[in-house]
């Protein structure tokens, strides 16, 4: 009988693999070998683009490799990318399937926020190196495997403090281990919450559950079902200039006020994505065969204030601060300067009250709040096999599968306290008014779809094959992938200002790539290591990247193309009982990047002005640098530890520019070049450096003190300023600098547009713990002080592309306090996180 039901799980894994397939086509390591055993992720890392984290990325519980140790706990604190690069260049994995998301290409942390337990399985690779669960990325592999067969038996019951993103957590996990009759299961949920974070005004809750049932069948096969959720509900905040830090402080966020004596954040994010997972593996002496199939679905929404043909409620409208009123050099408003100022110090929040009587007084809603949703339903597949062909010998054959519907549409949340809101576009005129002309002048009350609806779909397949040969003096490998996307969307209103090319379906997007790799490694004894790895790299750009105005129209980004990755790394490592040391030198080259972005621009071709979509395509860039881990074993207690990276991160071409809006729906502006060429990549710091000690006592309890040095953190550049429409006129005539009566020079330009680089951050952080044995069990604690100095450092920020041409910029950079200066993030000041646990 056993037989017979193995039998029947491995023909229905195969035949739904070859469906797979067959269905997506008719649509159409570092240098180091290193594993590192355990990556406890915070709950608080690695928000989206355009929120700032307090804490780090990720921390390296169990690695002897210091560099990725400090790249990841006390480098992140500023926002520092590993090579330069983000998330969406590694692969992430559960139980086999891909968890990087269609529309950005990152993972949704939130998925399995607050499960850190039931995740510490975890199998990586770092950069190129070989990885037995996906070809992966420039960055690597994290594989996280969730399976009850694969836990031991243990209890564990937890208690975390903190003035970060939340202010405590309680997490409690239970893992059965094997029976007699080869059953197994796991369970585990938590709790986190903070009336207000570390930020002003952002409050926090969160409760995840894990659940995962195991059937061993014999040694060599076994079954598992699980399914986790992670519902998430935080306050955003917002990046300012220096003007608005300055009159309050570095933890200000504009986005809330108080109603009925409560904060209210008008930035809300939540996500409900639940995960149910089926994986069956079957492991003999010379084979592993492992398949796995999922589905996810659930929202993620983000709240915001609309207004209509009403004043603009953010207290930090320009308008709103004192530089507004004295923007006429000449004739400067001093006493309104003076209200503006004390308003921001005294309030400067939203005031919800004043929102509430506008609308009463109107009748429908001038101001409402609504959700942007985002309902996705991913069905995915995930088969490998891998053989042992001799010693040292193994080949490793995989598929992947995934299918994407995206639901994206606003839904009304709050009238506050108006009778309706009528579905109409401010900024339109005559049908461009009309978000859908098949429902004129609809009036919307709570729970509508409103503004937008629209539908992505996407598929995606890639298939892998790798060959690794391990020998007592050489070790290699080669790997290649090769993968097929389709995407289209599905508009469901007819946009008035896109009557034409809005509803029904798109035109259909295929990409194809194909991707190389290998390694090579040279034991020229036990302790030393040298490692080549090189590949080239195909990458699908995300899906919000491949249309003009994703929306509002089925309109696609001009000039759609796979972008291509030439990536090589050479490494030198060092071990020995007391020593261990890795140098490694990089190189990565990318072409044919697509990037976006929306804002208000003024003197868009002479004096236009417009809300746009700025797509950049055909990017290239260019990062190259050094890595440098150390750790000295002193004695059996105190081990000295070091790290650094000296990196250099540019773009290396002039790329393409057009700009997208709503008063010109049937055309592209082709704004030609962005010169970029030798900008520097902006919000990661280019140069990092680490020293510290750790002490280890026979008696259970350590210590570590560490100190950083962070620079060549540069600001990102608004690639429209840097076009031929910054410095001509309408006419195509160059402006005229006021100063000398001549053309403005090229030198004059690159004068006005130097890229601005942050102050260097020093920061000292401290880490200790200790454990007690009582009979079987572990009780303990373990306590991190971030930033012990509280240093003022900005983590990152952006440049305002609204002057979009020089006598408009030049003019507002000349004021004392500028209108549209840089937006800012700081990172956090003296931060803790306490965690005692008990294990049984």
């Amino acid at each position: 009988m056993k037989k017979i039901l193995h039998q029947i799980i491995l023909f229905f894994c195969f035949y739904t693999t070859v469906l797979a397939q067959e269905s997506a086509i008719d649509s159409l390591r570092n240098l180091d070998v290193l594993k590192l055993n355990q990556i406890v992720l915070t709950d608080d890392d690695l928000l989206e683009d355009g929120e700032r984290s307090d804490f780090s990325a990720g921390l390296f519980q169990y690695s002897k490799d210091e560099y990725l140790k400090a790249a990841a706990y006390n480098f992140s604190q500023t926002w520092f990318k590993l090579r330069g690069v983000d998330a969406s260049y590694s692969t992430y994995l559960i139980n086999g399937i891909e968890m990087n998301k269609f529309s950005n290409g990152r993972p949704q942390w939130s998925n399995w926020g607050g499960l850190n337990d039931a995740f510490k399985n975890q199998n990586n690779s770092v950069g190129l190196s070989w990885s037995d669960q996906a070809f992966g990325g420039v960055l690597g592999v994290t594989g996280m495997s969730a399976k009850a067969t694969d836990f031991s038996q243990f209890s564990k019951v937890s208690f975390a403090s903190t003035n970060r993103s939340y202010q405590g957590r309680v997490m409690a996990t239970h893992a059965s281990g094997l029976n007699k009759k080869g059953w197994s299961y796991v369970i585990s949920a938590s709790g986190r919450y903070a009336f207000e974070g570390y930020l002003d005004g952002t409050p926090y809750q969160s409760w995840a559950g894990f659940s995962s049932l195991g059937k061993q069948f014999n040694p060599k096969s076994s079954l598992n079902l699980t399914a986790f959720f992670s519902s998430n509900y935080r306050g955003k905040s917002s990046p300012n200039t220096d003007e608005v830090y300055n009159l309050r402080n570095f933890k200000y966020n504009s986005y809330w006020g108080t109603q009925n004596k409560e904060i209210r954040n008008s930035r809300m994010r939540e996500v409900k994505e639940p995960i149910i997972m089926l994986t069956y593996d079957y492991e003999s002496k010379k084979s592993i065969f492992s398949v796995t199939m999922s589905c996810q679905f659930g929202l993620i929404q983000n709240s915001r204030l609309g207004y209509f043909k009403a004043e603009n409620p953010d207290p930090t409208y320009y308008k709103k601060l004192p530089s507004y009123y004295l923007s006429d050099v000449e004739n400067p408003d001093y006493a309104n300067a003076y209200l503006a100022t004390q308003k921001l110090k005294l309030n400067g929040q939203i005031n919800w009250d004043d929102l509430h009587q506008a609308n009463i007084t109107s009748g429908s809603s001038v101001y409402y709040l609504y959700n942007d949703v985002n309902e996705d339903l991913n069905l995915s597949a995930s088969a490998s096999y891998e053989i042992n062909l001799s010693a040292g010998v193994r080949w490793l054959n995989g598929v992947k599968y995934r299918s994407l519907k995206s639901k994206n549409y606003a839904r009304m949340k709050d009238l506050l306290k108006g009778t309706h809101y009528v579905d109409l576009n401010q900024y339109g005129e005559g049908n461009g008014m009309q978000n859908d002309l098949n429902n004129p002048n609809r009036e919307v009350y709570k729970g509508d779809k409103f503004q937008y609806n629209y539908n992505v779909l996407a598929r995606d397949l890639k298939v892998f094959t790798q060959f690794e040969s391990l020998q007592n003096k050489i070790e290699y490998f080669i790997a290649a992938e090769g993968l097929i996307f389709t995407s289209n969307r599905e508009g469901k209103y007819k946009n008035g200002s896109y009557e034409h090319n809005s509803i029904g379906d798109s035109e259909s997007i295929s990409l194809t790539g194909i991707s190389f790799k290998g390694g090579l490694t040279y034991k020229y004894s036990g302790r030393h290591l040298l490692t080549l790895n090189a590949g080239i790299l195909s990458r699908i750009p995300p899906t919000q990247n491949l249309y003009a105005n994703q929306r509002v129209s089925n309109k696609l980004v001009p000039n759609l193309e796979t972008e291509s990755i030439v990536a090589g790394d050479l490494s030198y490592r060092y071990r020995s009982s007391d020593l261990q040391g890795r140098l490694t030198a990089y190189y990565l080259n990318f072409k044919k990047g697509i990037e976006s972005s929306f804002f208000f621009a003024q003197g868009i071709l002479g004096d236009e002005a417009d809300f746009v979509n700025e797509i950049i395509t055909g990017v290239e860039k260019r990062n190259m640098g050094l890595e440098l881990s150390l750790s000295y074993q002193l004695n059996d207690a105190l081990k000295l530890f070091g790290a650094g990276t000296f990196a250099r991160y540019i773009y290396t071409n002039n790329p393409h520019i057009y700009l997208e809006s709503e008063s010109f729906p049937l055309e592209d502006l082709d704004f030609g070049k962005s010169y970029l060429q030798n900008v520097r990549q902006g919000n990661t710091p280019q140069q990092a450096y680490s020293v510290g000690f750790e002490y280890r006592d026979t008696d259970f309890w350590w210590f570590q003190a560490n100190t950083n040095y962070l620079s060549n953190n540069f600001l990102d550049v608004a690639p429209l300023l840097r076009t031929d429409n910054f410095y001509l006129d309408s006419s195509g005539v160059p402006y005229i600098n006021e100063d000398t009566g001549q053309p403005v020079t090229r030198n004059e330009i690159e004068g006005l547009l130097k890229q601005e680089s942050f102050n260097p951050a020093f920061l000292v952080n401290l880490v200790g713990g200790k454990s007690w044995r009582l009979n079987d069990s572990f009780v303990g604690f373990f306590m991190v002080v971030n930033n012990v100095l509280g240093a003022v450092f900005r983590s990152g920020g952006f440049e305002q592309g609204r002057k979009a041409n020089y006598p408009e910029l030049k003019k507002d950079k000349r004021l004392d306090i500028p209108l549209f200066g840089p937006k800012y993030w700081y990172g956090s000041g003296t931060s803790y996180y306490l965690n005692v646990y008990y294990r049984f």
